[in-house]
């Protein structure tokens, strides 16, 4: 079998070439990467909004409950 590119060298330059071609695998990577974290970093934020919302509504009727009437 004989590669393409005499060198790893050769391989990373890719007749000058290289330097568009990896960019663009970086950004692909970068925005895959992304799209996998997004969704947990919502959620994680959602849950902890939803946390202190509940504990407000907590006090808050605590509070009424213990008010004289």
């Amino acid at each position: 079998m004989e590669f393409y590119f005499a060198s790893f060298s050769d391989f990373l330059w890719m007749d000058g070439h290289g330097p568009y071609v990896w960019a663009s695998y970086a950004l692909t990577v970068a925005v895959f990467i992304g799209m996998a974290l997004g969704p947990k970093l919502r959620k994680s934020k959602f849950v902890q909004q939803q946390r202190a919302l509940a504990a407000r509504n907590e006090a808050a009727v605590e509070v009424a409950n213990n008010e004289p009437r």
